[in-house]
């Protein structure tokens, strides 16, 4: 969900033609006089070249404004294709990348993180370096792509009776089946996200909202079902909206180019979720049930993980036995505050167990993040 957050994150989206290689930039080939250098301020994004070949890029940004930015790099359809997030005033971030396809594309600054941005065209030019395949990499992709599918598919039927209760009007019924209906969505979250007109539609919180934007989706209706404790005519379209919305969500996934290290960076990416919204109880601020969507969060990361694990392993077996290792500390953890075949409510969990979640996910997280190298060696 792509909201203001009060935590850093560097979520790499899966996207049509750019796979952007975090946790690994000390191995990159490219020198530093040979970075796109992107200067943000409060009104500029100031992008130091507007034309470079395609392959193996690194983007360098500043943030010399006052506000905390992002900074996007944009496909054709203003398809998301990287970004990095929640970079503060007076700091410094890195992507790098590997750019396939010659084309237009756009580079993005966006002071405040909302809004379209001040956008740069850029141009890419040839074809880019073509890499021998991977058999095995190519399996994990193929299964990886299944999976995604799968888990839309198996959504489907799971918001439809959370819907079909909302048209109901039904509360009880409609509050039993709101969390189950998210799960295979927060499993496949940044795939979702990588076609950027779904996620604002269907997961946006009432804080996320663009200036005239119309609130619809999951949490407008956990806000009427627990905050309201009803269900207005107006609900009951937004449930309908709700199914249309994931319908098209579930034709689409299958098109999401993927690749070896965005599904690390995804994996990486659902981690943060957890971190910036889960752990804090931002995401489920009404209904508190951000423990379901945790476990979903977790599985999917360890889903694309386990999938990567054979190359991984043969690269970096040291980083593999501490992902094993960290996995399963997290895993364990979660099961304690499991109430029978779901999760207790979050607004229950303490502020110590609240760190000590947030201190598992964290310990996760670091060497997640140099996955995606890794599986690029």
């Amino acid at each position: 969900m792509r909201v203001l957050r009060s935590s850093a994150v560097a979520a790499i989206a899966v996207a049509a033609a750019l796979t952007t290689v975090s946790g690994c930039a000390e191995k990159s080939d490219k020198k530093d006089s040979d970075a796109i250098l992107v200067k943000a301020t409060d009104d500029k994004c100031e992008v130091s070249k507007t034309s470079f070949p395609a392959g193996h890029i690194k983007i360098n940004v500043e943030n010399k404004g006052s506000k905390v930015t992002e900074v996007y790099v944009y496909g054709s359809g203003d398809r998301i294709v990287a970004e990095r997030e929640n970079i503060g005033p007076g700091t410094k971030a890195e992507i790098v990348a590997t750019i396939k396809k010659a084309g237009a594309y756009e580079i993005a600054c966006k002071p405040g993180m909302k809004g379209d941005g001040i956008r740069q065209k850029v141009t890419v030019t040839g074809d880019g370096k073509q890499e021998k395949s991977d058999p095995a990499l190519d399996k994990a992709v193929a299964e990886y792509r299944k999976y995604v599918q799968q888990q839309a598919d198996e959504t489907i039927p799971a918001a439809q009776k959370f819907a079909d209760a909302v048209k109901a009007g039904d509360v009880d019924e409609a509050k039993k089946q709101y969390a189950v209906s998210r799960i295979g969505w927060e499993r496949t979250e940044p795939v979702a996200e990588s076609f950027g007109d779904i996620d604002p539609k269907v997961d946006v919180r009432e804080d996320g909202l663009e200036k005239d934007q119309k609130w619809t989706g999951w949490h407008k209706l956990e806000k009427s079902l627990w905050e309201d404790k009803q269900i207005t005519e107006d609900d009951k379209k937004l449930a309908e909206q709700l199914m249309t919305d994931l319908k098209g969500w579930q034709k689409v996934v299958g098109t999401a180019e993927i690749t070896p290290t965005s599904m690390a960076n995804g994996a990486k990416e659902l981690l943060d979720e957890v971190a910036t919204g889960k752990v804090t109880g931002e995401e489920e601020r009404y209904s508190h049930t951000d423990l379901i969507d945790f476990q979903g969060n977790v599985e999917g990361a360890e889903k694309a993980y386990e999938l990567l694990k054979p190359v991984a392993s043969k690269n970096d077996s040291g980083l593999t036995k501490d992902l094993d290792k960290q996995f399963g500390e997290l895993k364990k953890l979660l099961d304690d505050y499991r109430d029978g075949d779901t999760f207790k409510a979050y607004d229950s969990v303490g502020k110590d167990d609240r760190k000590k979640l947030s201190d598992a996910v964290n310990a996760l997280a670091e060497p997640l993040s140099k996955l995606a190298g890794a599986v690029a060696k």
